[in-house]
C-alpha cells in the first residue's frame, strides 16, 4: 500500500519504521535535517516541505495514497491535512490528536481513525493498517495487554460453538480472553458465559497481547479445526 505520513517526529518515525517493511512510505516534514536522518536511518522516502500545502501533497502522490497519516505536532496542522486528504478522496485518514476538543472537528474533516497517546497511537495505527480485520480499542499497562475487536467471518468453523468449546481448544491461546460479544443483527452486547454460542458476523472483544490476539483471530477464522 501507498502511505503518506505528515510529520517525521517520534510518532511519524515510529509508524514508518514498523510499516516500511511491507508498504511504500512517504514522509513529509518541514525539517530538512530530519528528512535526511529518516532516509538514512530507516530508508523511507522523505519530502522536505509543508504537509498542509496542496502542492507538496501532490508531489508526495496524495492522489494515489491508500492511507494518509497526520502525525504532526499541532492539531490545527493535522486538521488541515485531514481536510486536504479528504479532498483528494483518500479513503483512510489517520490523525494524531493532542487536544480531545478537536475530536469532532477531525470527524467532520474526514478522519477515519483518531489516536491520542503516543505509544497507543503508533500501536493502533500500525495494527489497523496491517490487520484491518483486527481493530484495536485500547492498550493496557503500557502495551502489555490490548483490547481488540474481531469479526467472525462467514464460514468460520467456530460459528455455532460455545465460548467454553473454543477456549478449551488447544489451538486457542490460553493468554487470550473473550471479554464480550456484540451481536450485530440483534444490536446487542453480551457479557459471555461458557455456554454462550458464537456465530458468524458476531464481533468479539478479545483481551490479550497483540501477538496472542493475532493467534486467536487466525484460529477463529479457520474453516476447519474441530
Amino acid at each position: 500500500m501507498y502511505i503518506i505520513i505528515a510529520g517525521g517526529g517520534i510518532v511519524g518515525e515510529g509508524i514508518a519504521k514498523y510499516l516500511i517493511k511491507k508498504h511504500d512510505i512517504i514522509i513529509i516534514d518541514l525539517d530538512k535535517k530530519r528528512c535526511e536522518k529518516l532516509y538514512s536511518k530507516i530508508g523511507a522516502i522523505t519530502i522536505h516541505g509543508d504537509a498542509t500545502n496542496i502542492n507538496v501533497l501532490k508531489d508526495a502522490g496524495i492522489e494515489k495514497a491508500d492511507y494518509a497519516i497526520g502525525a504532526m505536532r499541532y492539531d490545527k496542522h493535522n486538521l488541515l491535512f485531514s481536510i486536504l486528504s479528504k479532498n483528494f478522496k483518500v479513503e483512510n485518514i489517520f490523525v494524531r490528536m493532542r487536544d480531545p476538543d478537536y475530536k469532532e472537528a477531525y470527524v467532520i474533516a474526514g478522519a477515519t481513525n483518531i489516536g491520542h497517546s503516543t505509544k497507543m497511537l503508533v500501536d493502533k495505527f500500525t495494527l489497523d493498517i496491517d490487520t484491518p480485520e483486527i481493530r484495536n480499542v485500547v492498550s493496557l499497562r503500557n502495551g502489555k495487554a490490548e483490547i481488540s475487536i474481531i469479526t467472525i467471518p462467514a464460514g468460520a468453523k467456530c460459528s455455532g460453538k460455545t465460548v467454553s468449546e473454543i477456549a478449551r481448544h488447544d489451538k486457542f491461546p490460553d493468554e487470550t480472553v473473550i471479554a464480550g460479544i456484540f451481536d450485530i443483527e440483534k444490536d446487542e452486547f453480551i457479557f459471555p458465559r461458557g455456554n454462550k454460542t458464537i456465530y458468524a458476523k458476531n464481533q468479539l472483544f478479545l483481551v490479550g497481547t497483540e501477538e496472542n490476539i493475532q493467534k486467536a483471530y487466525d484460529f477463529l477464522r479457520k474453516k476447519s479445526y474441530f
